[in-house]
């Protein structure tokens, strides 16, 4: 997307993407979903794309945060407000961190 994301620097992306990672593995595994699973159920080719979100290498796009959501059981709005959190922390924190 952008080269420097939220001018964060590789260090600080690279932490808040595996923190993301974790956070979608919590809720695979909260409906006992294997990775294999949820890449049918998201519609990926391989379900090693499961495990690079997983670990934090790689993003979801964004045409595909209503499938996610889906497939995870949670609603819409929750899932797109924590990617926020570990996609794009500067709008989330505008958005949702009371200042």
């Amino acid at each position: 997307m952008y080269g420097n994301p939220q001018r964060r620097n590789a260090v600080e992306v690279q932490d808040l993407r595996r923190e993301g990672g974790r956070w979608l593995k919590e809720q695979r595994e909260a409906i006992g979903l294997s990775q294999r699973q949820l890449a049918a159920k998201v519609g990926a080719d391989y379900y090693t794309f499961i495990s690079q979100l997983e670990t934090g290498r790689g993003r979801i796009p964004p045409d595909r945060y209503r499938d996610w959501a889906m497939a995870l059981e949670v609603p819409e709005r929750t899932f797109v407000r924590e990617l926020l959190r570990f996609y794009d922390p500067i709008t989330y924190e505008i958005l949702f961190v009371e200042q």
